[in-house]
């Protein structure tokens, strides 16, 4: 996903751990076919689920898509294939 002035600015000290510059563009990183920021927790039910690690600094993209909305996992499945750097 292709960050904005305003989103690098919003994400703060974890920019460069979740976001990467392509040319003179930013965008979000890959890792293993999902978003950087996302990490994987264990429930106290035993359950593993992902979760934002900078949900309160999201991008704007990030806040215009509904978590596990179709747009969501459309823009998930078109960029999933994409070369991680």
């Amino acid at each position: 996903m292709r960050l904005t002035g305003a989103d690098w600015e919003r994400l703060g000290a974890d920019a460069d751990r979740v976001a990467h510059f392509i040319g003179n563009r930013a965008y979000l990183k890959m890792h293993q076919g999902r978003c950087a920021a996302l990490d994987i927790r264990t429930t106290e039910g035993g359950a593993r689920e992902f979760f934002c690690t900078v949900y309160a600094m999201r991008p704007q993209v990030c806040r215009d898509l509904g978590r596990g909305s179709p747009e969501c996992e459309g823009e998930r499945a078109l960029k999933a294939e994409r070369v991680e750097r």
